[in-house]
């Protein structure tokens, strides 16, 4: 069966550690939990998508070392298709370090040198596997490898989604702009849609970005919800209160079950509300992936906020 969701980028292993205290080389410290996941902006968005009931593959790069078998088992336990996965020989180097705040659930990153180091070609991706999917979704990584992607999806009237990652710069380079031509829903992370179109107002800078290729723009800020823009829609999504353990991955399960909205064919507004929920319950769990809902569970959550998204 062809995935109805194809992913082209980064999937890697997280190493989660909870604590309330970052160490020091001078006292050491102590963890309140721990545990592996499978992490990446792609990878855990596609493993949403499955975890969600819609058939998805993920297309990237992986070693042959045990660690790389691991990587990998945190996208097959799921379901994911990863019959495109390129392995190289030699050790994994998608490797994440995830300190969690035990107290508040934010979390900060510490990649292994080289993270980048083993990119797909573009003469490596399979155009009729990528074209047979409805949806591709990006998020940077295997640039060049995500543009020819993205071209035949285009080109075949398909949907890119991409995921404009969290950021505090200023600007956003003209690659990643370029890629953003080709995309039609674009997820922004807070602060990219200010970086990408250099309007404060989140309305604002959405309607200037759809100027540059997308027909969706949706601009996540965390607690505070999502915006969405289109050429017809403006709205707010107001994010459900949770008892937050662990946020890492909350952005990439948003922009999963989006696809997954979207592939219902629900309207814009019920998209954003189903894809807020499953973010919402996976931030009660430690981890990207494990945490992330089944189907009939967000149904309920929503349900029991007297949300029908199926009536």
């Amino acid at each position: 069966m062809s995935p109805v969701v194809v992913g082209v980028g980064l999937a890697c292993l997280d190493v989660l550690i909870r604590l309330k205290d970052m160490p020091t080389w001078e006292g050491g410290g102590r963890i309140s939990a721990f545990r592996f996941d499978g992490g990446g902006p792609v990878g855990t968005a596609i493993v949403a998508v499955q975890r969600l009931g819609v058939e998805a593959g993920y297309v990237g790069t992986a070693g042959t070392d045990r660690v790389a078998d691991l990587k990998m088992s945190f996208l097959t336990e799921y379901g994911v298709d990863v019959s495109r996965v390129v392995r190289r020989d030699g050790p994994e180097g998608q490797v994440v370090i995830v300190y969690v705040d035990e107290e508040t659930g934010e979390r900060t990153f510490a990649g292994l040198r080289g993270l980048g180091m083993a990119m797909l070609a573009p003469e490596e991706l399979d155009r009729d596997y990528v074209v047979s999917a409805d949806y591709l979704h990006l998020d940077g990584f295997h640039y060049d490898a995500a543009m020819q992607a993205a071209r035949w999806m285009k080109e075949a009237g398909k949907t890119v989604v991409y995921d404009g990652h969290k950021t505090t710069a200023d600007s956003v380079p003209q690659p990643t702009r370029d890629m953003i031509a080709l995309v039609d829903v674009l997820i922004c992370g807070e602060g990219f849609g200010y970086a990408l179109s250099g309007k404060r107002d989140l309305y604002e800078a959405g309607e200037a970005i759809l100027g540059m290729g997308p027909r969706i723009v949706v601009q996540t800020e965390g607690a505070g919800g999502s915006y969405t823009v289109t050429k017809d829609e403006r709205f707010h999504t107001p994010a459900f209160p949770v008892d937050v353990v662990d946020t890492t991955g909350a952005g990439d399960v948003f922009h999963g079950a989006y696809i997954v909205g979207l592939h219902h064919g629900w309207g814009l507004q019920k998209v954003a509300q189903f894809a807020t929920a499953v973010s919402a319950i996976k931030c009660t769990g430690l981890g990207g992936r494990g945490p992330i809902p089944s189907f009939d569970r967000v149904m309920a959550f929503l349900a029991e906020r007297d949300i029908h998204l199926e009536e």
